[in-house]
């Protein structure tokens, strides 16, 4: 009998459901996924750094903290009178950085650290006048005939601390796939900025391990990426037939690309002058690797490292010519950023439809 009513029961109901009813609800279900796809979408868009940096000011001027107007960059002689050294926060074969103070900001103050690599000190000085941008760090002054170069300070230092940071209960909150996915969409689009920048097709050289490669960028306190040591951007160019080799020395290890290892085996002894150059793929070999130090080993990571496999083989491909662009690399990482988020929003979509 029990079965009977609820067989009667389940009938009605279904008779009571019009067709065109069911369709205006399928359709509704439809238009309801749209919309937030158009939102996810743009939402993903706006989580990208955008294309103008609104404290960025002309060439040659800077704005730092809570100062309105741009000022110039600081001569020789504002910085001798009015910079303050406060400690040593670090030192490479090039130079030494002080955390310093200007105006009661926080400031870095890069000196010469070798006589015999001023050709480099200054280099990187040239290449940082010229990059200004939203991916650089910011200049706020130098003094070539001192070897002195004043940038903003950011306290949380280089990339090779940012499992550190996220480790802090600080930041734990941003110990995520998604923010930690964000920073390696900022890489990849640095990578992308210097192959395309103004002067033309730029190599970062210096980058023979992961942990060389993480020294040469910086952590900002709202968990961006910014490239700060240019010492070593050498360009390319492919018509004038202008290929770069990094360094004047044998390079050895997985991490550097294949056309950056010795081609002639062990019986012939390394000379510089013998070793073919290369092009501007060597960082987009890079990219996988420094991309999974990004990720880590949080929940969802390896969802995303999934997701990235094809583009990151194609990234290993020994012939660097069947490698992609930094461009598709960027776009390749959005689209998948967009389609994590959508999932994430809308985990049970595929059941409903």
């Amino acid at each position: 009998m029990d079965k009977k009513l609820h067989y009667i029961k389940k009938e009605l109901l279904r008779r009571e459901i019009p067709p065109v009813l069911l369709v205006l609800l399928l359709l509704a279900v439809l238009l309801l996924n749209f919309l937030l796809y158009m939102h996810l979408n743009n939402f993903s868009v706006t989580t990208v750094q955008p294309d103008v940096d609104s404290s960025l000011c002309p060439f040659g001027y800077f704005r730092l903290g809570l100062l309105k107007n741009c000022s110039p960059w600081l001569t020789c002689e504002a910085i001798n009178t009015e910079v303050r050294k406060l400690k040593c926060v670090g030192e490479g074969a090039v130079k030494k950085v002080f955390l310093s103070e200007w105006k009661e900001n926080k400031v870095s103050l890069s000196q010469l650290a070798n006589s015999e690599l001023e050709e480099d000190f200054l280099h990187g000085l040239k290449m940082l006048k010229s990059l200004q941008s939203k991916y650089v760090v910011r200049l706020l002054g130098y003094c070539e005939k001192q070897f002195t170069i004043l940038t903003q300070y950011h306290p949380l230092g280089s990339l090779k601390n940012l499992n550190k940071m996220l480790d802090l209960p600080k930041y734990k909150g941003l110990n995520t796939w998604h923010r930690r996915f964000m920073l390696a969409i900022d890489y990849v689009s640095i990578i992308h900025y210097l192959h395309n920048s103004p002067l033309g097709t730029l190599v970062m050289c210096d980058s023979n391990d992961l942990d060389k490669v993480l020294s040469q960028y910086l952590l900002t306190s709202d968990f961006h990426v910014l490239v700060n040591d240019l010492d070593a951007l050498p360009l390319v160019n492919k018509s004038a037939g202008r290929l770069v080799k990094c360094g004047h020395r044998e390079l050895q290890g997985e991490f550097v690309a294949p056309e950056q290892l010795w081609p002639y085996g062990e019986e012939v002894p390394f000379e510089d002058d013998l070793m073919p150059p290369y092009d501007e793929k060597t960082d987009i070999w890079k990219i996988p690797d420094v991309s999974n130090f990004f990720l880590g080993h949080v929940e969802g990571s390896d969802i995303v490292r999934f997701h990235l496999f094809d583009i990151h083989a194609a990234c290993k491909k020994k012939n660097p010519a069947e490698r992609p662009s930094a461009q598709m690399v960027v776009d390749t990482y959005r689209k998948i950023l967009t389609l994590l988020l959508r999932e994430a929003a809308m985990p049970g979509t595929r059941e409903m439809l």
